[in-house]
């Protein structure tokens, strides 16, 4: 299945990596692309190999690294990435996040 970014997965990627190659540099900044890559191309592969939301069965978490995750929905033929969150942000924070996309749909 193909995978695609939400405009807000694909904003909050571009700061991440911005953050991470201020902070960390261009070396870690790689290597996290890298490992989101291969997050993608295994949720395109298997979609239903992470656990589902509590409060959104459609919506799937996928770990990339202990400090970050994205959330993800399968549609008929493809994935969307719908955000892509810091693990020590408050859950309630993602649950808007998503509220919110689903209503601007």
């Amino acid at each position: 299945m193909k995978v695609y970014l939400s405009p807000l997965a694909k904003f909050k990627l571009e700061i991440l990596l911005e953050y991470l190659e201020l902070e960390w540099g261009a070396s870690v900044k790689f290597n996290y692309l890298e490992l989101f890559k291969q997050k993608s191309v295994q949720i395109s592969e298997f979609p239903h190999s992470n656990p589902k939301m509590q409060y959104y069965e459609n919506v799937l978490k996928c770990v990339v690294t202990a400090q970050s995750s994205f959330y993800y929905r399968i549609l008929e033929s493809e994935i969307e990435i719908i955000t892509i969150t810091d693990n020590r942000q408050n859950p309630e924070k993602v649950l808007s996040e998503i509220k919110k996309h689903f209503r601007s749909e």
